[in-house]
Protein backbone atom coordinates (compact mmCIF):
# COMPACT_ATOMS: atom_id res chain seq x y z
CA UNK A 1 0.00 0.00 0.00
CA UNK A 2 1.48 4.10 -0.77
CA UNK A 3 1.48 6.46 1.74
CA UNK A 4 -0.57 8.59 -0.15
CA UNK A 5 -3.55 5.96 0.15
CA UNK A 6 -2.62 5.39 3.36
CA UNK A 7 -3.03 9.20 3.80
CA UNK A 8 -6.49 9.06 2.50
CA UNK A 9 -7.98 6.19 4.31
CA UNK A 10 -7.21 6.82 7.67
CA UNK A 11 -5.27 10.29 8.09
CA UNK A 12 -8.94 11.68 9.56
CA UNK A 13 -8.65 8.72 12.02
CA UNK A 14 -5.62 9.12 13.24
CA UNK A 15 -5.74 13.03 13.46
CA UNK A 16 -9.55 12.45 15.76
CA UNK A 17 -7.03 10.17 17.65
CA UNK A 18 -4.32 12.30 18.48
CA UNK A 19 -6.29 14.94 18.76
CA UNK A 20 -8.32 13.17 21.98
CA UNK A 21 -4.94 12.96 23.61
CA UNK A 22 -3.26 16.63 22.91
CA UNK A 23 -6.19 18.31 23.08
CA UNK A 24 -4.54 21.25 20.74
CA UNK A 25 -4.97 21.70 16.75
CA UNK A 26 -1.59 22.72 16.43
CA UNK A 27 0.21 20.13 17.94
CA UNK A 28 -2.19 17.63 16.50
CA UNK A 29 -1.50 18.69 12.77
CA UNK A 30 2.54 18.28 13.74
CA UNK A 31 2.06 14.76 15.80
CA UNK A 32 -0.05 13.61 12.67
CA UNK A 33 3.10 15.35 9.59
CA UNK A 34 5.51 12.69 12.05
CA UNK A 35 3.43 9.98 11.95
CA UNK A 36 3.17 10.16 8.48
CA UNK A 37 6.88 10.64 7.73
CA UNK A 38 7.29 7.31 10.03
CA UNK A 39 4.84 6.02 8.15
CA UNK A 40 6.02 6.93 4.42
CA UNK A 41 9.70 5.43 5.61
CA UNK A 42 8.27 2.16 7.36
CA UNK A 43 5.20 1.06 5.53
CA UNK A 44 7.46 -1.42 3.25
CA UNK A 45 8.55 -3.44 6.38
CA UNK A 46 4.57 -4.10 6.87
CA UNK A 47 3.69 -7.64 6.13
CA UNK A 48 0.01 -8.07 6.59
CA UNK A 49 -2.14 -5.72 5.45
CA UNK A 50 -4.90 -6.74 7.19
CA UNK A 51 -2.62 -5.47 10.70
CA UNK A 52 -2.19 -2.15 9.49
CA UNK A 53 -4.60 -0.02 10.95
CA UNK A 54 -3.45 -1.81 14.53
CA UNK A 55 0.45 -0.42 12.97
CA UNK A 56 -1.17 2.98 12.57
CA UNK A 57 -2.27 3.57 15.81
CA UNK A 58 0.97 2.32 16.82
CA UNK A 59 2.85 4.77 15.60
CA UNK A 60 0.09 7.84 16.25
CA UNK A 61 0.74 6.62 20.02
CA UNK A 62 4.61 6.24 20.12
CA UNK A 63 4.45 9.45 18.29
CA UNK A 64 2.52 10.91 21.03
CA UNK A 65 4.04 9.56 23.80
CA UNK A 66 7.33 11.01 22.37
CA UNK A 67 5.42 14.47 22.17
CA UNK A 68 4.92 13.75 25.88
CA UNK A 69 8.32 12.79 26.90
CA UNK A 70 9.68 16.04 25.27
CA UNK A 71 6.92 18.39 27.57
CA UNK A 72 6.11 18.74 31.02
CA UNK A 73 2.57 18.19 30.34
CA UNK A 74 1.84 14.08 31.34
CA UNK A 75 0.02 11.58 28.87
CA UNK A 76 -3.70 11.22 29.30
CA UNK A 77 -4.25 7.25 30.55
CA UNK A 78 -5.41 4.76 27.96
CA UNK A 79 -8.39 3.53 28.65
CA UNK A 80 -10.55 0.59 27.38
CA UNK A 81 -12.97 1.98 25.58
CA UNK A 82 -9.66 3.25 22.99
CA UNK A 83 -9.85 -0.83 21.82
CA UNK A 84 -10.86 -0.53 18.35
CA UNK A 85 -13.80 -2.85 17.57
CA UNK A 86 -12.58 -3.37 14.32
CA UNK A 87 -9.33 -4.94 14.79
CA UNK A 88 -7.92 -8.47 14.41
CA UNK A 89 -8.84 -10.16 18.04
CA UNK A 90 -5.44 -10.49 19.46
CA UNK A 91 -3.52 -10.75 22.82
CA UNK A 92 -2.90 -6.72 22.92
CA UNK A 93 -7.19 -6.40 22.48
CA UNK A 94 -7.40 -8.01 25.96
CA UNK A 95 -4.24 -6.62 27.31
CA UNK A 96 -6.57 -2.99 28.83
CA UNK A 97 -9.25 -5.30 29.91
CA UNK A 98 -7.23 -7.51 31.69
CA UNK A 99 -5.89 -4.42 33.23
CA UNK A 100 -8.54 -2.91 34.70
CA UNK A 101 -10.34 -6.08 35.95
CA UNK A 102 -7.17 -6.28 38.30
CA UNK A 103 -7.12 -4.79 42.03
CA UNK A 104 -6.77 -0.55 41.73
CA UNK A 105 -3.33 -0.64 43.55
CA UNK A 106 -2.24 -3.29 40.24
CA UNK A 107 -4.32 -1.40 37.46
CA UNK A 108 -2.88 1.77 38.30
CA UNK A 109 0.81 0.61 38.53
CA UNK A 110 -0.05 -1.28 35.05
CA UNK A 111 -1.68 1.58 33.71
CA UNK A 112 1.29 3.58 34.27
CA UNK A 113 3.94 1.68 33.36
CA UNK A 114 3.18 -0.98 30.48
CA UNK A 115 0.95 1.21 28.98
CA UNK A 116 2.09 4.71 29.59
CA UNK A 117 5.86 3.98 29.41
CA UNK A 118 6.54 5.46 33.08
CA UNK A 119 9.43 4.10 34.48
CA UNK A 120 9.24 2.46 37.54
CA UNK A 121 10.91 5.99 39.66
CA UNK A 122 8.19 7.82 37.95
CA UNK A 123 4.95 5.15 38.85
CA UNK A 124 6.47 5.82 42.38
CA UNK A 125 6.07 9.49 42.66
CA UNK A 126 2.73 9.61 40.91
CA UNK A 127 1.59 6.83 43.06
CA UNK A 128 2.83 8.84 45.97
CA UNK A 129 4.97 5.49 47.42
CA UNK A 130 7.79 4.08 48.03
CA UNK A 131 10.22 2.80 44.87
CA UNK A 132 10.00 -1.01 45.97
CA UNK A 133 6.21 -0.16 46.26
CA UNK A 134 5.63 0.95 42.83
CA UNK A 135 8.56 -2.34 42.25
CA UNK A 136 6.01 -4.82 43.84
CA UNK A 137 3.06 -3.95 42.48
CA UNK A 138 4.06 -3.51 39.15
CA UNK A 139 5.36 -7.21 39.55
CA UNK A 140 2.75 -8.55 41.24
CA UNK A 141 0.14 -6.90 38.38
CA UNK A 142 2.32 -8.57 35.80
CA UNK A 143 1.99 -12.00 37.67
CA UNK A 144 -1.86 -11.60 37.69
CA UNK A 145 -1.94 -10.92 33.98
CA UNK A 146 -0.15 -13.96 33.65
CA UNK A 147 -2.39 -15.79 34.85
CA UNK A 148 -5.03 -14.62 33.44
CA UNK A 149 -3.69 -15.60 29.90
CA UNK A 150 -3.35 -18.82 31.53
CA UNK A 151 -7.07 -18.97 32.43
CA UNK A 152 -8.71 -17.09 30.03
CA UNK A 153 -7.27 -18.19 27.02
CA UNK A 154 -5.11 -21.51 27.89
CA UNK A 155 -1.68 -20.47 27.65
CA UNK A 156 0.66 -22.46 29.35
CA UNK A 157 4.01 -21.14 30.68
CA UNK A 158 7.22 -22.70 29.24
CA UNK A 159 10.59 -24.16 30.53
CA UNK A 160 12.07 -20.51 30.72
CA UNK A 161 8.61 -18.75 32.68
CA UNK A 162 7.27 -17.37 29.27
CA UNK A 163 3.23 -17.73 28.07
CA UNK A 164 3.20 -20.21 25.05
CA UNK A 165 0.24 -20.80 23.58
CA UNK A 166 -2.38 -19.97 20.87
CA UNK A 167 -4.87 -16.78 21.07
CA UNK A 168 -8.86 -17.26 21.13
CA UNK A 169 -10.96 -16.39 18.61
CA UNK A 170 -12.95 -13.23 20.28
CA UNK A 171 -15.88 -15.30 20.54
CA UNK A 172 -14.06 -17.65 23.04
CA UNK A 173 -11.99 -15.12 24.98
CA UNK A 174 -13.77 -14.81 28.48
CA UNK A 175 -11.95 -11.45 28.59
CA UNK A 176 -13.13 -9.98 24.96
CA UNK A 177 -16.72 -11.49 25.15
Amino acid sequence: METHNIWEDFSGMLKKYIFSKVKDEYITKDILQEVFIKIHLNVNKVKNTESLKSWLYTVAHNAIMDHFKNSSRQPPLLEPAEIEENYDHSAKNCILPMINSLPDKYKEALLLSEINGKKQNEVAEILHISLSGAKSRIQRGRKLLQEGFMSCCDYKLNSKGLLIGEHQEKENCKVCK
